[in-house]
C-alpha cells in the first residue's frame, strides 16, 4: 500500500461520506473530472454509499463487467472521480442517482428517474483556435459553444451526447443551489448580487421561505428559473 493510489482516511476531504476510524487508507481519485476537493473515487459511491459490496475486489469486479455508468458512459476504474451533479446509473438495478451536497457539506445520492440530463456550471470561457468559444465547466470538462453563454451561468446537458438542452442565466430571480459554506445544500432564489471591487469575493443574497442569507458567489450554482431544471431532491 502506497500513497500513489491511496490517501489516509483521516486526511480525506470532509465532503466524502466515509467513516474516519475504520481502515487506515482510502482510494485516491484518478486524474480526470473534478478536483479532489469536489470529487471522490467511484468506489466510495458503490461501496460506502450504495453498499453494493463490502470489499474493493468485489466493486472492481462489478465495474469490470460494465454494470455502472457515469453520465451515460460505462466506467471501469474504481478510482474514477465523480462529484457534484454527476449522474450514476446501474441499469441492472434500474437505478439512477444524482450526486448532491447535503446540508452537512457531505456528498449524498438523490434517486432520479431521468438519467439523461446533467447540470453544469460554467466556470470559465475562452476563445480558441479559429475564433471559437470554449466553455469550461465545474467538473473540468469543456465544450465549444456560441458566445451567448457567460461564466457563472449554468447549462443542462444531455448525456452521454453532451448537447446543451437549456441555458440557465446567472441573474437576480434565478433559482440557485449553494454547494459550500454554512448554507451548503440550500435551495433558493437569487435576490441580490453584489460585485465588490477588491480582493474580497462577491456576495450573493439568497431568498428562501425560511429567510434570506448571504453567501460567497463561488458557492452559488444556478439550477433553474422558477424551479430546478433537473431533479435535485431538494425543496426551496
Amino acid at each position: 500500500m502506497t500513497g500513489k493510489h491511496h490517501l489516509k482516511r483521516v486526511a480525506a476531504p470532509r465532503s466524502w461520506p466515509i467513516a474516519k476510524k475504520t481502515s487506515k487508507w482510502v482510494a485516491k481519485p484518478s486524474p480526470g473530472p473534478h478536483s479532489e476537493e469536489y470529487g471522490m473515487p467511484l468506489i466510495i459511491v458503490l461501496r460506502d454509499m450504495l453498499h453494493l459490496a463490502d470489499k474493493a475486489k468485489e466493486i472492481r469486479q462489478i465495474l469490470h463487467e460494465g454494470k455502472v455508468l457515469v453520465d451515460g458512459k460505462v466506467r471501469k476504474d474504481h478510482r474514477f472521480p465523480v462529484g457534484l451533479f454527476d449522474v450514476i446509473s446501474i441499469p441492472e438495478l434500474n437505478a439512477n442517482y444524482r450526486v448532491m451536497i447535503g446540508q452537512d457539506g457531505k456528498f449524498k445520492l438523490v434517486p432520479i428517474a431521468d438519467a439523461g440530463m446533467k447540470l453544469l456550471k460554467i466556470v470559465n470561457k475562452t476563445m480558441v483556435s479559429g475564433g471559437k468559444i470554449q466553455l469550461g465547466f465545474h467538473d473540468g470538462t469543456t465544450m465549444l459553444a456560441s458566445n451567448d453563454y457567460h461564466t457563472k451561468d449554468s447549462v443542462v446537458l444531455k448525456v452521454p451526447e453532451k448537447s446543451i438542452d437549456q441555458h440557465l442565466k446567472y441573474e437576480v430571480g434565478s433559482m440557485a443551489f449553494v454547494i459550500d459554506g454554512k448554507h451548503a445544500g440550500t435551495l433558493g432564489k437569487i435576490k441580490d448580487i453584489r460585485v465588490i471591487k477588491s480582493t474580497t469575493p462577491n456576495r450573493v443574497t439568497i431568498s428562501t421561505p425560511q429567510g434570506d442569507f448571504d453567501t460567497v458567489e463561488k458557492y452559488v450554482v444556478v439550477v433553474g428559473k422558477d424551479a430546478p431544471a433537473v431533479d435535485l431532491g431538494v425543496k426551496a
